[in-house]
């Protein structure tokens, strides 16, 4: 017997449960499934990605303060102690929380939830195969939500004890006494970053010649030397080729990635952290003919396959392999089913480092301006200036606002400083209605607050920043 649907998405995270939320809204008859062992809605994001790393990075981010910094402020602690149990524990909490949230959103809206893997049969019907037994799908629309996987390294076994992914170094049973991360991107850091704070040595080994590689470089620069202040030690232009783990650790092979000679590091644990790909194997791809690129991506012109009524978003198409990204792909794919005017943006999705202090960035970079021919002014504001940052003691970083010589609207913003993440929500809305920099510099900004850095970087296009 099979049911009958209107869209059947395949993957629950952010890009599949808000699909399933915008087509319960349109009045669609939804099926979504998802094939986690523990049947927890969420995907990736919520159970082992970008919610409970952001748990950990703000309990850690408060360990380190009350330990280093709460002496500055005039306030005087005894026997502060680490209790990682708890510290996980609370890490849990909030995942669990958070995926019942997104249960309760499936049913409001009236979307039914199958627990197994789905299989695309043709263009109209999905199998899925669970715990329960099989059972087939009849539906009008499928939706490829399946999100991504970490990347494998050759040479470099993950066992998820001494050598871990983001999702293992999410759980390590006791702070490592050194921890060497494999790759210098977002996750990589992020995670460095919780683990130094609790007491470990930190080696972050970089194959390119600088962290956060999509980054503008300037930002990418000052963020390692900030970084490396706080005690995280880099190895750029780097690579592991071998690991091999005993009973007190893992030895690491690292080379020079333009040649040379190898040599040994020793330490208690590896975080194996050089990018995501594509999770589309298994699906039955092949078997209805949905076109992919080498790397596993699936092929889409505003989320259509080349399969008539099979769509796909998220991690699984090309565009930033962002949660938000995802959100956002889901929300216009079932608008366009729908026959609305589904639209994402792909210019303007904010990236962010949720470190301490935190990198954000949306537009264009000075290196891709440059290399395009665009004549561009720019305007940059430290926060050593900004009052707010002063008397808070967090003065690391600064706002850049890149923007046309001759038109004078925003192109890019970067920002390496504390809740540098919400100041680009500003920037972006600015850039979404096509603003000005000059925009951002005649608008009012609440004294003291940080984002009159973000102005005073805006004020600075045009050479009246009021600095000292």
């Amino acid at each position: 017997m099979t049911d009958q649907y209107d869209v059947v998405i395949i993957g629950a995270g952010p890009g599949g449960y808000n699909a399933a939320i915008r087509a319960g809204q349109l009045g669609l008859k939804t099926a979504i499934i998802e094939k986690r062992d523990n049947k927890k809605l969420g995907g990736t994001c919520l159970n082992v990605g970008c919610i409970p790393s952001k748990a950990l990075l703000h309990a850690s981010q408060l360990y380190e303060i009350a330990e280093k910094d709460f002496a500055s402020l005039g306030i005087e602690t005894g026997g502060l102690k680490l209790d990682l149990k708890q510290m996980l524990k609370q890490k849990d909490d909030a995942v669990e929380g958070l995926t019942k949230g997104v249960e309760f959103l499936m049913k409001k809206n009236k979307a039914d939830v199958y627990f197994g893997s789905g299989e695309i049969l043709s263009a109209t019907r999905v199998l899925v195969s669970g715990a329960d037994g099989d059972k087939k799908l009849e539906t009008k629309n499928i939706i490829i939500a399946t999100g991504s996987e970490v990347t494998p390294l050759p040479g470099v076994e993950i066992d998820e004890k001494q050598i871990v992914s983001s999702t293992g170094a999410l759980d390590l049973a006791k702070v490592p006494d050194h921890l060497v991360v494999i790759g210098g991107g977002v996750i990589g850091l992020e995670l460095g970053s919780v683990w130094r704070r609790l007491g470990s040595k930190v080696t972050v080994v970089e194959f390119l010649d600088k962290i956060l590689p999509p980054m503008d470089d300037e930002v990418s620069k000052q963020f390692q030397r900030i970084l490396k202040k706080q005690g995280m030690e880099f190895k750029l232009g780097a690579k592991v080729t071998g690991a091999k783990t005993t009973k007190s650790g893992v030895q690491l092979t690292v080379e020079p990635a333009k040649g040379g000679e190898a040599e040994t590091v020793d330490c208690d644990a590896v975080l194996v952290a050089i990018g995501r790909r594509p999770y589309t194997q298994g699906l039955g791809l092949e078997t209805v003919g949905v076109k992919t690129d080498k790397r596993g991506f699936i092929e889409t012109d505003h989320f259509k396959t080349n399969v008539p009524g099979i769509w796909a978003l998220g991690d699984a198409i090309h565009g930033p392999m962002l949660a938000h990204k995802a959100e956002e792909d889901g929300t216009a794919c079932i608008e366009l089913i729908a026959g609305k005017a589904g639209h994402v943006n792909y210019d303007l999705v904010p990236n962010v480092v949720y470190t301490y202090p935190e990198v954000a960035s949306v537009g264009k970079t000075e290196e891709q301006l440059k290399d395009a021919g665009v004549n561009y002014k720019t305007g940059k504001f430290p926060f050593a200036a900004n009052s707010r940052a002063k008397t808070n003691h967090e003065t690391d970083g600064f706002v850049k606002v890149l923007a046309d010589a001759q038109t004078d609207k925003v192109l890019g913003v970067h920002i390496v400083g504390v809740e540098a993440g919400e100041l680009i929500a500003e920037a972006v809305a600015v850039m979404e209605f096509g603003g000005a920099s000059e925009d951002i510099a005649r608008t009012c900004h609440a004294h003291p607050t940080r984002s009159e850095a973000v102005r005073q970087a805006a004020m600075g296009v045009e050479g009246w920043t009021m600095q000292a």
